[in-house]
């Protein structure tokens, strides 16, 4: 997962633009003394939000009731009259007047009835009358709209005013009813003034929410506030945000300039849906409209189409065009998080109220190669569909992707988007077609990339370009083209759609984070003791951002939780507990902008209030206080005294029994202050595992001679018995004598010999040092799964870090292919008990690296490839037998009983 920090960086055209169109809004930099700027809104509270009034500015209010805008306009008058500010209401609406009798307030009365052009002029009369730094206060111009007949009039209305109140230094108050107007008579409206803000109503509790404030300092944040008497608290925590938008009537980004057949054919949808509601049409009608629309929208793929007709509806497709940027398929990620949802729905109520509400969008498919298209990079596409040349052109295609332009159109969606979530951290996600289907997980392929979302709003939104480039050019990265070639899909259509998330979690101090992120599966491969059922599943948690469960990084450990056997723990005393728990967190930095990794007793020391009795264990340490405890991350209170375990295998089990297949997802949780929580689920795909069927396996007696390795206490896959054709083993301590570099030549070469390899007609083990597939070099071989993809039977041998324990990365990308391609993988501990290595047969048997490298002599004594034919006679063989359910393997030299195709 790539994570960037949104640095300013250079604006490509369209993009600097007010919230929903292309022109600049005006600059509000008057030379002035200062005194004379300086200007409240009544409210204190309300002033911090805002970072002040100065003068010239054009503050938009929109509202639900008229009530709400007397509350913020009456302050404001009061405000004005003690500074001995020209104060003038202009009052023309049919509403009831929003001030008092006053002899010090100027009430203008001009006519709508006479006229657009009538009613302007009357208006800046007054305006030119009052002079400079004066106030102003207009009714609700949502009726003037109907008055008119036309919605454009008050756009132009806004576009006539706005100007010439600013170039006197004036400040005014304007009302809007909110989700009432069309998208594009708005325009001018946010276009031209300095701030519009948006009050609305939720549960009995009022909000407001900031959609543009111009020019302001970062400390003028654009969040959710709740507005209580005359305070206004920020809303950082993401569940009740999200609950807030996908209720507060958001209009959704429909827009006008969309192409006329998707407008059409979706506003055809719209009408036979409530012609059905309406008793006019039979709802066979409607089901026709839906499939039809969903291989328009959702899929292609015949399995997740079984459950998109069964699962959901014609408004769950109307709902998503809502939040669509362009056009085109959502794309597989998108369709299981929607899917998982309306499975709970429907077949677990309850479970799916624990959820936490989501309100993300979705950029179309087709946004994708009218990027290609349209940045000249078609053509480098389409050259990665023949397999002789398909990694020819990568980086020019990548470096041509992150310069990238995107139409005015699609940049206008963009930018209503970013309004939506204002200051809120969210996740660009990639969303390919082919991606978390049935058969192709495409796990870790494509990037995922966290925006913290700070700074100007230009600064933002060049950030979240940066982000969806980023993802774009991860669909045309060698791991993904090499993963497609080994799955037949080089010539498949993949398109890449994304997902655009907020980030679950809520702001402490200057952090924002979950309580607790993590990945699940539905079937455990992994079952490290006789009471665990691994059809009853096993779920990875970590603590902070959910990145440390899926990404095999660092040396840092998660917690794994079979579900039938929760407080069954691999390690076996609580000084293992300590030494293997996670120690630090991810979390994004709201003030350097990016994202940032703490160690857990750093954020303790910090005394924020988090929920350390459902996440940790305090030990009592010497020169420890009660402020700053030593805390081991074991979860322990989550597990013990709340019925999380019980959810998480219910919701497993139901999506399991849905999709007819193990599932994997990944969630976040968010801990509550009542002891509750809520699970934000953000994934859910097919799990691509073999042989979940138990395996009957036989007793055998081994002379300590023919054996070649036992390990135990760490077996992932199902249990197996197989003669082993070749061995590749890297020698530890000739690896670890290496520098960085040589160590990644290791990994390249061990790509080399992994393309000699023929998997449909030998079973080939590859032996090596530490953890394979980790991104440090001194964890292990770093090499990427599509260099040892043919290999049967993976190998990590503990001795690199004697303190390494290789069962953290269940649930990482990495492991999630080897259990795709139904690889075996086991760990040696060499220095533990009933774990041994017969390492003289490796390194004195022939090696048969030039056979497969003829060029790498010099490797010759790192790198060891192992034909057991070249030292045995007759019918013997080399042999694996492996029991996950005892957690045991072992390789042995047998007679011809165990020539085992």
């Amino acid at each position: 997962m790539i994570i960037r920090s949104d640095e300013p960086a250079a604006t490509p055209p369209g993009a600097d633009i007010g919230p929903v169109g292309s022109a600049s809004a005006l600059p509000s930099s008057r030379e002035e003394d200062p005194a004379s700027t300086t200007w409240s809104s009544g409210l204190p509270a309300l002033d911090k939000v805002l970072d002040g009034i100065r003068s010239g500015d054009n503050i938009v209010w929109q509202f639900e009731a008229v009530e709400d805008y007397r509350a913020l306009v009456g302050p404001f008058a009061q405000s004005a009259l003690a500074a001995a500010r020209p104060l003038v209401y202009v009052r023309f609406a049919s509403h009831e007047p929003l001030l008092a009798d006053d002899q010090r307030v100027r009430v203008e009365r001009p006519n709508p009835a006479a006229g657009f052009e009538g009613f302007v002029t009357q208006i800046h009369k007054a305006i030119e009358a009052t002079g400079e730094r004066g106030v102003f206060i207009f009714d609700c111009l949502s009726e003037l709209a109907s008055l008119w007949s036309a919605d454009q009039m008050l756009g132009n209305f806004f576009l006539l005013t706005c100007p010439r109140l600013h170039e006197l230094g004036s400040v005014s108050y304007y009302g809007l009813t909110r989700n009432y107007h069309a998208s594009f008579a708005l325009r001018p409206v946010t276009e031209t003034a300095q701030f519009l803000l948006d009050v609305f109503w939720h549960q009995q509790q009022r909000y407001l929410r900031p959609i543009k404030i111009q020019h302001r300092s970062p400390a003028a944040r654009s969040t959710v506030h709740r507005w209580h008497e005359d305070e206004f608290h920020p809303v950082t925590d993401s569940a009740e945000l999200a609950d807030l938008m996908a209720f507060s009537g958001w209009p959704g980004l429909r827009a006008d300039t969309q192409v006329g057949f998707w407008r059409r054919i979706f506003h055809e949808a719209q009408q036979t849906r409530d012609d059905v509601r309406a008793g006019r049409c039979k709802p066979e009608c409607e089901r026709e409209v839906f499939e039809r629309l969903s291989r328009m929208v959702l899929s292609h793929d015949a399995s997740m189409l079984r459950l998109v007709h069964h699962y959901l509806g014609l408004d769950d497709i109307l709902a998503i065009r809502d939040r669509m940027v362009g056009i085109g398929l959502i794309g597989g990620k998108a369709l299981g998080m929607l899917l998982a949802r309306a499975i709970l729905k429907c077949d677990h109520p309850r479970l799916n109220d624990l959820l936490e509400t989501h309100d993300s969008f979705y950029i179309g498919s087709d946004v994708f190669y009218t990027f290609l298209i349209r940045n000249g990079i078609w053509w480098l596409r389409q050259s990665q569909r023949d397999p002789e040349v398909f990694l020819e052109g990568v980086q020019e295609a990548r470096e041509q992707i992150q310069q990238g332009r995107f139409p005015d159109y699609t940049m206008d969606q963009f930018a209503a988007m970013l309004d939506y979530f204002g200051e809120s951290p969210y996740i660009v996600r990639s969303s390919s077609l082919l991606e978390d289907t049935y058969g192709n997980a495409f796990a870790g392929k494509y990037d995922s990339v966290f925006c913290a979302n700070r700074g100007t709003r230009k600064q933002r939104l060049e950030a979240l370009l940066d982000c969806v480039r980023k993802v774009y050019a991860s669909a045309m990265s060698e791991r993904a083209l090499r993963y497609r070639v080994s799955r037949g899909l080089l010539e498949h259509d993949e398109q890449m759609a994304l997902l655009v998330m907020r980030v679950s979690g809520s702001q402490h101090g200057d952090k924002f984070f979950p309580h607790l992120a993590g990945v699940g599966f539905s079937f455990n491969p992994y079952v490290w003791h006789k009471e665990i059922d691994p059809r009853a599943g096993v779920i990875r948690l970590v603590f902070g951002l959910g990145t440390r469960a899926v990404d095999r990084s660092d040396d840092d450990y998660t917690r794994l939780v079979a579900l039938n056997a929760p407080t069954r723990r691999p390690e076996s005393n609580f000084d293992q507990v300590c030494e293997y728990s996670q120690r630090r967190l991810d979390y994004l930095d709201l003030t350097a902008n990016r994202l940032a990794s703490s160690h857990i007793l750093d954020l303790a020391r910090e005394g924020l209030p988090l929920p350390w009795d459902h996440v940790a264990t305090a030990q009592s340490t010497a020169g420890s206080s009660v402020a700053s405890p030593h805390y081991t991350l074991t979860f322990d209170g989550l597990l013990s005294n709340t019925p999380f375990v019980e959810d998480m295998y219910e919701i497993l089990k139901t999506l399991d029994e849905a999709y007819r297949n193990p599932v994997d997802i990944e969630f976040a949780v968010n801990l509550r202050d009542d002891g509750g929580y809520q699970i934000h689920l953000l994934q859910c795909r097919p799990l691509q595992v073999q042989g979940a069927e138990r395996v009957c396996l036989p007793e055998v007696q081994i002379d300590n001679g023919d054996r070649l390795l036992q390990a135990r206490g760490a077996v992932i896959g199902p249990s197996r018995i197989a003669r082993i054709h070749r061995f590749i083993y890297v020698v530890p301590s000739r690896y670890a004598e290496l520098a960085w570099p040589q160590r990644y030549e290791v990994a390249r070469l061990l790509g080399r010999i992994n393309q000699t390899l023929r998997p449909q007609d030998e079973t080939v083990m590859l032996l090596g040092p530490g953890r394979w597939g980790t991104e440090s070099p001194e964890l292990g071989v770093p090499v990427h799964f599509a260099e040892i993809n043919r290999v049967s039977i993976l190998c990590e041998i503990v001795t690199m870090r004697e303190n390494l324990v290789p069962d953290v990365s269940l649930g990482t990308h990495f492991l999630n292919e080897l259990i795709e391609m139904n690889v075996l993988y086991l760990a040696l501990f060499p220095r533990q008990r009933q774990n041994e290595l017969n390492e003289l047969f490796f390194l004195e048997s022939p090696n048969r690296l030039l056979d497969a490298v003829p060029r790498a002599g010099r490797w010759e004594d790192i790198v060891r490839v192992i034909d057991p034919r070249d030292v045995l006679s007759g019918d013997r063989a080399a042999v694996l037998l492996a029991d996950a359910g005892k957690q045991e393997a072992t390789v042995f030299l047998g007679d011809g009983r165990w020539s085992v195709p």
